[in-house]
């Protein structure tokens, strides 16, 4: 049975008429650690373009004394900033606010190390940009705030959830499901963790020019696709999941790295990490389980039109993401 098959229109095509969007929502990204007795190193990165950057500016609590002019410079998709600070008392009970960030649609992450080792994570949006350091946290307090970070990335990452879509639609049964969906999910864990760690290595660029080629791979072998003759995609789904999982790790990766992956804790941020991004495609596939089912019992939605439309769809998106991402590459 093709259960996925008559994946309901609406949300999905509203989900692939936003292709402008993949990979951009980047979060700006405040580490501060403790190098002496009340003194803070300070690096402030902030998502841009070119030069263009976002208008994104990060202010320590009131009794820190900034001991020289920040160095500021552009670095690959990010523009930095760098400074020392003297902070009479430490940090403890003292407001960080990241100024303009309610006018985007972004989030800022705040990572401080304290000189005892301790250390503490900060989640800052748009509708609370300030965060009170407490002097230390929890590692369960840290784990749950990089898990938070996977679930947002999987669910704002529109091109990995329309190929973990288009995968769905190649699909004849639900355990042929379950094992492409491990499948992927193995993959990418594998290349995630050995890049986060220094063991794997590719430049982000092509790596995000390519993962847009396979989400076009898979929507034309769903064009391909006949009733009467299986194509290879369809019988070993798992291998193409899997074959594209390590290309789609080395972008998970790259935003783990845009965010800042803790040296000292990396075992944990990156477990939290990944198990935000499952527990995020979980939820994704069950959605779109569930707007299957209610195609096909309430709307009676032509499975065959439905499936071929999200199809031309996701090669549209995946192309209009690849062009940019190839320009860059060019640039």
């Amino acid at each position: 049975m093709r259960a996925p098959a008559a994946l309901f229109a609406l949300p999905i095509l509203m989900l692939l008429g936003a292709p402008a969007i993949a990979h951009e929502v980047r979060p700006a990204f405040l580490d501060i650690r403790e190098t002496a007795h009340e003194t803070f190193a300070v690096l402030w990165k902030v998502p841009a373009q070119g030069r263009m950057r976002l208008a994104l500016d990060a202010h320590l609590p009131k009794q820190c004394i900034e001991r020289e002019t920040p160095t500021r410079s552009f670095e690959g998709s990010a523009y930095l900033e760098r400074w020392t600070a003297d902070c009479a008392g430490g940090l403890r009970d003292g407001k960080i606010v990241i100024d303009g960030l309610k006018a985007t649609l972004t989030e800022a992450l705040v990572r401080i190390e304290y000189k005892n080792g301790g250390t503490e994570v900060g989640r800052l949006l748009p509708e609370a940009p300030s965060f009170t350091a407490a002097g230390n946290q929890s590692y369960l307090e840290v784990a749950r705030t990089y898990f938070l970070l996977g679930i947002e990335h999987i669910l704002l990452g529109f091109d990995h959830l329309i190929f973990v879509l288009a995968l769905m639609l190649l699909i004849h049964d639900r355990w042929m499901l379950l094992k492409t969906i491990t499948a992927f999910t193995v993959a990418h864990s594998i290349t995630l963790a050995g890049a986060s760690l220094g063991y794997l290595s590719l430049p982000q660029r092509p790596v995000e020019a390519t993962i847009a080629l396979s989400i076009a791979f898979v929507a034309r072998e769903l064009l391909k696709s006949r009733p009467t003759k299986a194509r290879l995609s369809e019988t070993y789904p798992w291998v193409v999941a899997f074959a594209f999982g390590l290309l789609h790790g080395f972008g998970f990766s790259g935003a783990l790295k845009e965010i800042g992956l803790p040296q000292s804790d990396v075992p944990l941020s990156l477990l939290a990490f990944n198990l935000g991004v499952e527990a995020g495609q979980i939820i994704f596939v069950a959605g779109a389980l569930a707007i299957a089912w209610a195609g096909r019992t309430m709307v009676g939605l032509h499975a065959a039109l439905a499936r071929r439309a999200i199809a031309y769809g996701v090669g549209t998106s995946a192309m209009l993401w690849f062009i940019p991402r190839i320009a860059g590459i060019a640039a």
